[in-house]
């Protein structure tokens, strides 16, 4: 079921879904807003209340819903899923390339948050996933991944360490089971607390090679240049806004976290400055183009986390944590015997084609995307190391070629360098 109506109210979906079910038109109306993305001066309003932004002194405790986002929400039109999620702006080759030459925002607000406190929630975190939590200190950040016992992939997470918490910025089909796990591992003695703040709170991102100057026009480029995950506390138009460097998709780009009282204000605020916005069909393309895993894709039982390269979500110098003995073993005895690649196809393929060279089967086509104009047939992959490498000729299926070809979010990715000790 596809419903019409006005995208911008379906932002941070949930909110609106908690206060409103119904499908009748959203109470913000105006002509100005009438094309799918206006940059003009639509934002009038907004423009005239210069958003201002200075570090606050607390951490974001998101408040709870008290206010119905379809009444600021400006009115670009746009096609939405039962899921209430935003699936295009019949704009993506448009947001597409404004993603590579320019600055686009997407609304994540159907990724999970996840907020963890207590006294002890960095060594619990710390214990439940990859990445070196002790190392990190309040106002920094990093991705982690959730693993199983064995190593097999959940989800790579966003981590922010806040004051008195750590946000989680998860995939929207592994909030609920990441949640339910991590209180599973809460012993009597933690003094950890976990809650999905996802309902609480909105997240957009912002990327693309001009989103440093929507910053400094915002006045928020003092975090320009920082590292990933680095975050501050801002207030915009009154509203305590979270700003992180880097985005779910990519290492440049910001990530934007805020109440549901402040996305409407913000949104319109982005899109004055030039942004263009971006859907979830969009996104996917543009997800599989760079090379980033995801759950029910690439991460997967069927995969441990060596295999889906997330070498710098990894730490392999601090204790003991979920997995570690299998990864340790990995690396000890080269084990890992497959590698994730992009496919550059020939034409359309179906995610689970296995891949095939010299007539053997050597891996499995995990996703796909027509890419942009719908012309440019691309996939994700996982294929034996010593069948395939960089440059080789592959079949997907019976009779579609492939080439194998690296891909940016993975060719950044570094093995970690073991201590001394080690």
């Amino acid at each position: 079921m596809v419903i019409l109506l006005s995208s911008s109210s379906t932002l941070c979906h949930r909110s609106v879904v908690q206060t409103r079910r119904s499908s009748h038109p959203p109470f913000f109306q105006s002509s100005a807003f009438s094309s799918p993305y206006s940059h003009n001066n639509a934002a009038v309003c907004i423009l005239r209340r210069k958003t201002q932004s200075a570090a606050l002194p607390f951490d974001l405790s998101p408040p709870p819903i008290d206010h119905d986002l379809y009444d600021d929400m400006p009115d670009a039109e746009g096609k939405v899923s039962e899921h209430w999620v935003v699936e295009t702006f019949d704009n993506d080759d448009e947001a597409l390339d404004a993603v590579d030459t320019g600055t686009v925002v997407v609304d994540l607000s159907d990724y999970g948050r996840i907020r963890v406190s207590g006294e002890d929630r960095i060594k619990f975190l710390h214990n439940q996933s990859t990445a070196n939590f002790e190392a990190l200190s309040e106002g920094g950040g990093c991705d982690t991944v959730f693993v199983t016992p064995t190593a097999r992939t959940i989800d790579i997470a966003q981590a922010w360490i806040m004051k008195t918490a750590v946000t989680l910025v998860v995939s929207p089909s592994t909030c609920g089971s990441i949640t339910e796990m991590l209180k599973k591992y809460i012993f009597f003695s933690d003094k950890v607390e976990v809650q999905d703040i996802s309902d609480k709170t909105c997240l957009f991102a912002l990327m693309g090679p001009k989103s440093n100057q929507v910053m400094v026009d915002l006045n928020l480029g003092d975090l320009i240049g920082q590292p990933y995950g680095s975050h501050k506390h801002y207030n915009v138009g009154g509203n305590p806004v979270t700003v992180a460097v880097g985005s779910v998709i990519h290492e440049d780009g910001f990530s934007l976290l805020m109440s549901p009282t402040a996305a409407g204000l913000i949104w319109k605020t982005l899109l004055s400055h030039g942004t263009t916005p971006m859907s979830s069909s969009a996104l996917e393309t543009y997800r599989i183009l760079q090379g980033r895993p995801a759950p029910g894709s690439e991460l997967t039982d069927e995969f441990n986390v060596l295999e889906a390269g997330l070498w710098n979500s990894i730490s392999l110098n601090k204790g003991c944590y979920k997995g570690q003995e299998t990864i340790a073993r990995l690396i000890t005895y080269d084990g890992i015997k497959q590698k994730l690649w992009g496919v550059q196809l020939s034409s359309p393929a179906e995610p689970g084609s296995p891949i095939i060279v010299e007539g053997k089967k050597a891996g499995k086509l995990t996703s796909y995307t027509s890419g942009k104009g719908g012309n440019e047939h691309f996939g994700l992959g996982y294929i034996k190391k010593k069948a395939a490498s960089e440059g080789d000729t592959v079949i997907i299926g019976d009779n579609i070629s492939g080439t194998v070809v690296d891909v940016p979010y993975l060719a950044r990715q570094r093995p970690p360098v073991l201590n001394s000790k080690q």
